[in-house]
């Protein structure tokens, strides 16, 4: 695209810079004629130059023409004639600047490197270049092992046949087996795709090519069908190898008949489907992809011949959080207090990334507060800054602010401790985090497969809390339930139209998402239905929250008022003031 600016940029330069030449060029026969006639006052050269610059008599500086001379030594000898006549005319040789010269030149070639340049970009753009990362066998050793990954003990069964194919073919190929052609990776982001598509490599000690879905994609057209061919070669030339392509949804989406860039995208999966079809039974390529997306993949990619096998890799369970924390927890200092198996208890729903991240968020916080080791509380403090988000001491509250944000978490805190499915409180605070003016923090020690009706009932009732204790203490509301307001919505509808819970409309699925015509199937006021349902929800939600709370008056006015104190409240704390 530069190179493209760039051109445009010296064409317009050149075209402009001729015009203005044009306009001030003299004819040498014209010339010829103004010095007979004696209207010449100045001629201006330069030694090895054909170019002359004249003045004409009555002209204003500046306003010199120039003319190309065909012999200068004869033009010089006609000016001194003329001179010597009494014509008096003044002629002014200059020697060369060779600075000058040279830019002229290179000026002159502008153009041509220009064309150069994007000629060699484009051969350049042809291969595959540097974006297929080789790691060959004696690199891979040292890397990671399935014993650096943890929390994932089902994968890596899965795993360990295609690391034995990698092995030891043909002890396979002698029983009739044929090597699977790919496996697909599928799982939220964080969950370790990768790291154990890495493993595999390690285990097996075979090269391993790395690459991301969107490197095959360029501006230029067939580009993204050429790498796929160069990189299907490069494989074929270290096989027994794993080729790897993440995020393979960037060119593995389903194939419309658009044009421009759909096209391209077209043609790319194209070829990769027909280089996972043509490997040869000799070579032993496997073919590792990850996606977090894959209702977003083509059919034709995920059926048996390509990508054999899909795995999900899920997020991990409370024992394999622990193993997580362990592998982490190496080379970190922490005080004997800390468990990481209550840590693990603590962080349900957290992937592997999540998990890291929390421990070197602890590890950064215990030295700035210059602990000899990271402390509970050290951890404590990474996982709300994980989750809620970054403490903001310094932030001014108002009273009135600090008031209303004490009533709003007392609601939520106070409404979930009447609900069964909600009552788990951890902590409560008033103090600002991240883009929240204060928060409710539910304990998640448990592994939760599947979400009940109440649950989802109740957890609005639980989000609505807020807005209820705004309205039933203060009289008013604010905007800082809009979030709660959007989660509830959002769980409403999913009830709805994902999960069938609805009384009235019954057991449908409705995804607008995959099918923006979904809703026609069901009539036109099928989707006036979903949105009256949606807000009997909601309506009800919220009357059940005020209703809690008229109810618990004195425990609401207790928790606020211990908010607008202390700020922040444990579970402990809060379990005394409800007694």
């Amino acid at each position: 695209m530069l190179l493209v600016i760039l051109a445009g940029i010296s064409v317009w330069f050149l075209t402009t810079n001729n015009q203005k030449e044009k306009d001030n060029e003299l004819a040498y026969t014209e010339l010829i004629k103004k010095v007979d006639a004696g209207e010449v006052e100045k001629v201006e050269m330069t030694v090895g130059s054909t170019s002359v610059k004249v003045k004409i008599r009555g002209e204003e500086e500046g306003k010199e023409k120039k003319t190309i001379v065909p012999n200068t030594q004869a033009f010089i000898e006609l000016i001194q004639e003329k001179t010597l006549q009494g014509n008096e005319i003044e002629l002014v040789q200059k020697k060369q600047n060779p600075l000058i010269g040279v830019t002229q030149t290179l000026f002159s070639l502008l153009p041509t490197i220009i064309l150069v340049g994007l000629v060699i970009v484009l051969f350049k753009m042809q291969g595959l270049g540097d974006k297929g990362k080789v790691y060959d066998a004696e690199t891979t050793k040292s890397k990671i092992k399935f014993e650096d990954v943890a929390g994932l003990e089902e994968e890596k069964g899965e795993m360990i046949e295609i690391v034995d194919f990698l092995k030891e073919p043909k002890r396979f190929t002698d029983m009739g087996a044929k090597v699977p052609r790919g496996v697909l990776l599928c799982g939220n982001p964080g969950t370790g795709k990768t790291l154990i598509a890495k493993a595999i490599a390690g285990e097996a000690k075979v090269p391993f090519i790395s690459m991301s879905g969107s490197e095959f994609i360029e501006m230029f057209a067939g580009l993204g069908a050429s790498r796929v061919r160069k990189l299907f070669e490069k494989a074929k030339k270290v096989a027994p190898c794993i080729v790897f392509i993440d995020e393979i949804d960037a060119i593995g989406s389903r194939r419309s008949s658009g044009s421009g860039a759909e096209s391209e995208n077209n043609q790319t999966l194209n070829q990769l489907l027909v280089e996972m079809d043509g490997f040869d039974t000799e070579e032993t390529i496997i073919v590792l992809a990850a996606t977090n997306r894959p209702e977003m993949l083509d059919k034709a990619l995920l059926r048996p011949g390509r990508f054999d096998r899909q795995i999900t890799i899920a997020l991990p369970d409370m024992k394999g959080r622990e193993e997580i924390l362990k592998i982490h927890a190496k080379g970190k200092k922490f005080a004997d207090e800390v468990n990481l198996k209550d840590i693990a208890g603590d962080t349900a729903g957290f992937t592997g990334a999540e998990l890291a991240n929390i421990l070197n968020e602890a590890a950064i916080i215990a030295t700035i507060k210059k602990h000899e080791a990271i402390t509970q509380d050290d951890v404590e403090d990474a996982v709300k800054k994980v989750t809620v988000g970054l403490e903001r001491q310094s932030r001014v509250i108002s009273d009135k602010d600090k008031k209303l944000t004490a009533y709003h978490e007392a609601g939520h805190a106070i409404v979930s401790s009447t609900l069964e499915t909600q009552k788990d409180i951890k902590e409560v605070s008033i103090i600002p985090r991240g883009v929240a003016g204060g928060y409710t923090m539910y304990k998640t020690n448990e592994d939760k497969y599947y979400i009940s009706k109440t649950e989802m009932q109740e957890k609005m009732i639980a989000l609505l809390g807020g807005r209820a204790a705004e309205k039933v203490a203060l009289n008013d509301i604010s905007t800082g339930a809009s979030n709660d307001i959007e989660v509830a919505t959002q769980i409403a509808k999913d009830m709805i139209t994902k999960y069938g819970m609805s009384d009235n409309l019954g057991p449908i699925s409705v995804d607008t998402e995959k099918d923006p015509y979904q809703l026609q199937l069901f009539g036109e006021k099928f989707s006036d239905a979903i949105g009256a349902e949606v807000k009997i929800m909601l309506d009800s939600s919220y009357a059940k929250a005020q209703e809690i709370l008229r109810n618990n008056m004195d425990k609401l006015n207790k928790v606020a008022k211990a908010l607008m104190e202390k700020e922040v409240i444990s579970s402990e704390e809060f379990e005394e003031l409800i007694k």
